[in-house]
């Protein structure tokens, strides 16, 4: 049975035309060509980025780990290349007081079997003190491995919330590519997912039809009080994946506040 068109819009407006099937494969096959057109700019991109040139960094730089201080070059686990993200950290907020972005892409990641299949080691790097960063990955159950990066100079420790890419050969280590803001959304595979969706993201900056819900701002995954209304405050709640089953109940929020 399909509905009328009126009778959709005239309870949830803003919703898309209903059309036949003939007429909805027409508009969806103009619109791949577009989507091919994107594809192949974006394969351009990446062919450019594997042309990039590199820098050497000192491998031997000491990195703190579950084992104590080890040298940087010990994170490509024997393979060739590296992906690092570098996690933002807040001393001493409670767990669920960390970086809502860096969070959001950290959890996409919970581990890099595919990267290591194609001989990618991949890792997390962050600012923060290793007895308080011990204690965080135990907490969110991530696989992947954390490091502190802590007064470690640049490339290595600078540029929070990036991703960036090492090559080795044999001893020596180089800088290739990094990437930051929406760069990292390759990573987050739901927001690829959404933007197929009639909604979307739910985020303010989008380009929606009239009548569509609004979006949020700044971001629907950052901590909102009870109102909904996104922020920083004290009444903040979590990002979605402190709910997730089996987590510790929250007892505290923000970022000011010590973890019980």
């Amino acid at each position: 049975m399909t509905t009328a068109h009126d009778d959709l819009t005239g309870t949830l407006p803003g919703l898309p035309t209903v059309v036949d099937l003939a007429t909805w494969h027409a508009a969806r096959d103009e619109l791949l060509v577009r989507e091919k057109a994107h594809t192949h700019a974006g394969d351009a991109l990446a062919a450019a980025r594997r042309r990039l040139p590199m820098v050497e960094i000192d491998g031997t730089v000491e990195i703190v780990g579950p084992h104590g201080s080890v040298p940087f070059l010990e994170l490509f686990e024997g393979r060739d290349e590296l992906m690092v993200y570098k996690h933002m950290w807040h001393d001493g907020a409670p767990h669920q007081g960390q970086c809502e972005g860096c969070t959001v892409t950290a959890w996409h990641m919970r581990d890099a079997v595919y990267l290591n299949a194609r001989g990618v080691s991949f890792a997390i790097l962050t600012t923060g003190r290793w007895d308080e960063v011990a204690p965080y990955v135990d907490f969110m159950g991530y696989t992947q491995p954390w490091y502190s990066v802590r007064d470690v100079e640049p490339p290595v420790g600078d540029d929070m919330g990036s991703f960036a890419s090492f090559l080795r050969e044999g001893d020596r280590v180089f800088l290739t590519y990094s990437t930051t803001g929406r760069g990292v959304e390759p990573a987050s595979g739901s927001f690829g997912l959404l933007d197929m969706t009639p909604y979307g993201r739910g985020e303010a900056w989008e380009d929606n039809p009239a009548g569509r819900p609004e979006g949020q701002g700044p971001c629907w995954y950052w901590r909102s009080d009870a109102d909904g209304s996104a922020g920083w405050a004290q009444t903040s709640r979590p990002v979605p994946q402190w709910t997730r089953p089996g987590a510790t109940p929250v007892e505290t929020l923000g970022r000011n506040t010590h973890h019980h």
